[in-house]
């Protein structure tokens, strides 16, 4: 066996791995203790990376439309229509979209194709989605997009605020970072969230103010600290627009309360604790740039910092958490369409500097459309050829409903992917076979600067090759191979640091001019190295101030959508792990429980979830973690796991005039009950077909697939779904229930369990009989449970161990467990990434309150 240093394929923490093969597609995943982005630790995602590595639906050929085809044929037919198309319409006529699931030698390539030979700059990023805010305030406060921080700032801070970002479930390793700081040290966490989630639930301070109100917030915190400022030397280490300190004026704790919809007590100990803590770090992430207003959002959180010196020094900074895993990597070669290259923008000067370093005379000379504006210009047929590679905007994209009307009328769309069957592959004429996480070698770039190597442990798949190959060969059969002649990823990242310290000279604090004479020996041992320093220290009078203004809010119910612990983007790569499905096994819509009692809905009712753009439903939890009033909804589902929790029909194409990402947390919605006449569950050995029924999803679990589903009519169409074999059948006509398993030589193959008042047993003692071997009695499958007394572990809080809520209740009581820590020592539960130690410290309060009643 032989282990690779890699680094993880999720998030923008950018942890490293060691993957260690155990077979041709099978590897064990630990935590790098090397690398300093994580020590050895690992969220759940990560360390069930091993269960996402096998070859099931993959694409492993080239295919033109539903035909199998060489690669010289799919290429040839991609490279002819896309040059037909521009030398009939010209190169504004064609666009890609790309991902921050590229590395960024992926990245570097298309983004010359296509800004330095095409000559037009429509190739914009998923990033666009993430990130584009905090990209834009970087820009205004610093000239570049910088962020200002590293992670040993998190460490060495006195007080933490959190902003829009529920880190314990989206960033867990960042979320230990803080917890063993808070430990260590008593730093003081603050969670602004319109939402009380598992991060809020274990801050000092939770500031549950009104969405879309985090500039008054901010505003407001500054005008409080402003008597204690010299503004003459805030003048002199900054530039401050001459309306800047008028904008302050009357702003006061009770006008922010009252703007924030927050108790005026809240604000004065938020207030309080800011003026008292000048090593504060502000970390910032998707509930504040996923908003029409998000780069004035970002600003005004610089601006605090800027204004208060607290920027650049240990434990003091504004950091913006990073989404993808290569989001940052995509923003540094010039992967948004607002950029050029290498931090560089569209000024005269700057074209010439990339037109004569890549000797591409027809170098984009202004912006492209950046994401919305891109599908909407393939909607009404500006744009005739579109490539998207590595993401799935039919699903991510916020109006997803116009997006796919776009992909159907587009002339010719190019797919690369990994998975054969997505949603936006559906619309393509060529799907081109990419190589996965395990099989690729490149670089990536985390939230802190700091680029590490992704290297490969796997043997490339069937006829998949990297994305950066892909793009090569389609500019070669363009004429353009001169400039694409690439040996490897190791020559395209050398000419990607020539390109950043290009005619720089100190002007571009973007400079990897000490990597650019890297070896090929020297690359593949290459080990992370953080750009620009720890920090990024600013000279006195560079850093911009910006005024902004808290924008009016619109009444009525709105629509928040996020992530959930275990699951990635649309879950191309997670729904693959059984393990990674058990946490949240449905998309659900949380509703306030007094909003549910409004609308009729009980927990476990089917919603319909509604905006001007579309419909979608899901099923209800009840959390008075919510505010009254708002809904919150996971972004993972999809057409092709199930026919409901499609969450971007509803969000509108609205986007920050600066930025151009859209705002997906301040959606207006409206919800109501759906009434159905049955509900069944589905368990399979083999994948079943999708169900003709009103309502369904499909997850793996451990040895197969449970399937949910709910509808109208007559149910007897379900029993199509199951596989051939020996059935036993029980129907309850009183009850309106059907019971129907399948074996084969004794062994569970199916069970479809169907009943029209509402109770279905639970699914799990079901679901571990597909691992088991045959026990001769396919007849106690209908009881659903085994003789005797069963122990029901309940809702899975720990993925990583795999320990249900039950579990941990039965142990706290019979064992006095009075910690978490306590609950790690019997259970494990919480000692591995940490995401659902905020869960067992609500587990204890809740169960210490029930013993005190």
């Amino acid at each position: 066996m032989t282990s690779v240093r890699t680094t993880c394929a999720y998030c923008g923490v950018g942890c490293g791995i060691v993957a260690t093969k155990t077979g041709a597609r099978t590897a064990t995943i630990a935590g790098d203790k090397a690398h300093p982005a994580n020590h050895g630790k690992l969220c759940s995602k990560g360390t069930h990376l091993g269960e996402t590595i096998g070859l099931e639906g993959r694409l492993l050929t080239p295919m033109l439309g539903n035909l199998e085809a060489s690669w010289d044929q799919a290429l040839t037919v991609v490279a002819r229509q896309f040059a037909d198309t521009i030398a009939k319409h010209g190169p504004d006529s064609v666009a890609f979209y790309v991902s921050g699931q590229l590395l960024t030698e992926d990245y570097y390539v298309a983004n010359k194709l296509m800004k330095g030979f095409i000559g037009s700059a429509n190739i914009d990023t998923n990033s666009r989605l993430c990130m584009a805010s905090a990209v834009a305030a970087h820009s205004r406060a610093f000239g570049e997009d910088v962020v200002p921080a590293c992670y040993e700032d998190l460490d060495e801070a006195d007080l933490i605020l959190l902003v829009g970002s529920n880190t314990a479930w989206c960033h867990p390793v960042i979320w230990q970072r803080i917890e063993a700081a808070r430990a260590a040290r008593g730093t003081k966490l603050v969670v602004i969230d319109p939402r009380r989630t598992e991060t809020a639930e274990g801050a000092y301070l939770h500031i549950g103010l009104r969405p879309g109100s985090d500039i008054a917030l901010f505003n407001g915190l500054l005008a409080h600290l402003l008597p204690g400022l010299d503004r003459a030397e805030v003048e002199q280490r900054s530039q401050v627009p001459a309306d800047y300190w008028a904008s302050l004026e009357g702003i006061t704790a009770e006008t922010t309360a009252a703007a924030c919809d927050v108790p005026l007590a809240t604000i004065e100990t938020l207030f309080t604790l800011v003026a008292a803590h000048p090593r504060t770090v502000t970390a910032f992430s998707m509930g504040v740039n996923q908003s029409t207003s998000g780069t004035d959002k970002a600003s005004a959180i610089i601006n605090l910092h800027v204004a208060t010196g607290r920027i650049g020094s240990p434990g003091a900074a504004p950091f913006s958490i990073t989404g993808q895993p290569n989001a940052m990597g995509g923003r540094e070669v010039g992967g948004l369409a607002s950029t050029l290259a290498a931090h560089m923008g569209f000024e005269a000067e700057n074209v010439g500097r990339v037109a004569h370093f890549w000797e591409a005379p027809q170098t984009a000379c202004k912006p492209g459309l950046k994401a919305v504006d891109l599908f909407e210009a393939v909607h009404d047929g500006r744009i005739k050829a579109l490539w998207v590679m590595a993401t799935n905007p039919a699903v991510s994209m916020p109006n997803a409903g116009r997006v796919r009307e776009a992909l159907e009328a587009c002339p010719f769309v190019v797919v690369s992917d990994v998975i054969a069957d997505t949603d936006t592959g559906r619309f393509a004429h060529v799907r081109l076979p990419a190589l996965g996480w395990g099989e690729k070698d490149g670089t990536v770039t985390n939230s802190e600067r700091r680029i590490s190597r992704q290297r490969a442990f796997l043997a490339p798949p069937g006829e998949a090759k990297p994305d950066w190959w892909i793009v090569a060969e389609v500019a070669k059969r363009m004429g353009f191979g001169a400039a694409f002649g690439y040996a490897g990823p190791a020559a395209i990242f050398r000419e990607h640091a020539a390109l950043t310290a290009f005619e720089n000279d100190g002007a571009r604090r973007l400079d990897l001019g000490a990597l650019a004479t890297l070896s090929d020996a020297e690359y593949d041992a290459m080990e992370p190295y953080r750009w620009g320093g720890d920090r990024i220290a600013l000279a006195p009078g560079e850093a911009r101030m910006t005024t902004v203004h808290q924008p009016a809010l619109t009444e009525g119910m709105t629509l928040n959508s996020g992530r959930y612990r275990d699951q990635w983007h649309t879950m191309t790569r997670t729904a693959l792990s059984p393990r990674l499905s058990q946490h949240r096994r449905e998309p659900m819509v949380e509703v306030h429980p007094l909003d549910a009692e409004e609308a009729g809905l009980l927990a476990g009712n089917l919603a319909s979830v509604s905006s001007a753009q579309g419909e979608a439903l899901f099923k209800v939890a009840l959390s008075d973690g919510q505010r009254r009033g708002e809904l919150f909804v996971p972004m993972h589902w999809t057409d092709r796991t199930g026919r409901g929790g499609r969450t971007n029909l509803l969000p509108d194409s609205r986007v920050d005039p600066a930025s151009g990402q859209p705002g997906f947390k301040l959606t207006a919605a409206s919800l109501a009950k759906v009434a159905t006449e049955w509900s069944a569950f589905l368990i399979a050995r083999a994948v079943p077909a999708e169900p003709d029924a009103l309502w369904w999803t499909r997850i793996r679990v451990e040895g197969g697939w449970l399937v949910e589903i709910a509808g109208n009519g007559d149910p007897a169409a379900l029993e199509t779904l199951l596989p051939t074999g020996d059935r036993v059948k029980v129907i309850d006509s009183a009850r309106g229930a059907k019971r129907i398993v399948v074996s084969r030589d004794d062994r569970l193959e199916a069970a479809l369990f169907i009943t029209r008042d509402g109770r279905l047993p639970s699914r799990d003692w079901l679901i571990a009989q597909l691992a088991e071997p045959a026990d001769g009695a396919p007849i106690r499958y209908l009881a659903a449970r085994a003789p005797g007394i069963q122990v029901d572990q309940g809702e899975t809080v720990c993925v990583c161990f795999n320990v249900g809520e039950k579990r941990i209740r039965a142990a706290i009581a019979s064992e006095g467990l009075t910690s978490v820590a306590a609950i790690g020592a019997s259970l494990g539960a919480g000692t591995n990434c940490g995401s659902c130690r905020p869960a067992l410290a609500r587990l204890l309060a809740q169960m210490e309150l029930s013993d005190a009643a």
